[in-house]
């Protein structure tokens, strides 16, 4: 129950950046993009973050191992499995991805000229949206299969 709690906490938070948070931003001026961007990659490192988002993966492969090792039927296992490898590519396209793009906007600061404002949001907003928006399926998905296992589950799999 903890890894679909969790992993359903992160999924919505992507989805709300995809539906919400970026086409908000997209309606304001650079200046207005870049800084607030910059604050929610600030914000966004905190420990309530870090549980959730290291957190999914540790619980999804606790359940995994309980399937395994503790008994009982492991007609769940391979939805378990599919959850772990779907949260994993969230991992890993955070990290690789979008972590970088938040680096290097964050390295751009908030420059005055507006051209060098333009520029630095036209590197990040298009390639970050898409990542995020691959992420957030990836991590929806993997929702979705630990939802499906825990009903198995309860069904005697």
């Amino acid at each position: 129950m903890g890894a679909v709690l969790l992993t359903g906490v992160s999924a919505g938070l992507y989805y709300g950046f995809a539906v919400a948070v970026m086409p908000g931003l997209r309606r304001a001026a650079d200046r207005t993009f870049v800084e607030g961007m910059q604050r929610i990659n600030a914000a966004i490192l905190n420990g309530w973050f870090l549980l959730v988002f290291v957190g999914s993966l540790v619980l999804i492969l606790a359940a995994g191992a309980l399937r395994l090792w503790g008994g009982g039927g492991t007609g769940t296992l391979p939805w378990i499995a599919a959850a772990a490898l779907l949260y994993l590519a969230v991992l890993v396209i955070t990290m690789g991805f979008n972590v970088p793009l938040n680096d290097a906007l964050d390295a751009g600061g908030l420059p005055r000229d507006p051209e060098r404002l333009a520029e630095l949001r036209e590197r990040f907003e298009g390639a970050w949206n898409r990542w995020n928006a691959v992420r957030t399926v990836c991590n929806t998905a993997a929702f979705g299969c630990l939802a499906w296992a825990l009903v198995r589950h309860g069904n005697g799999s």
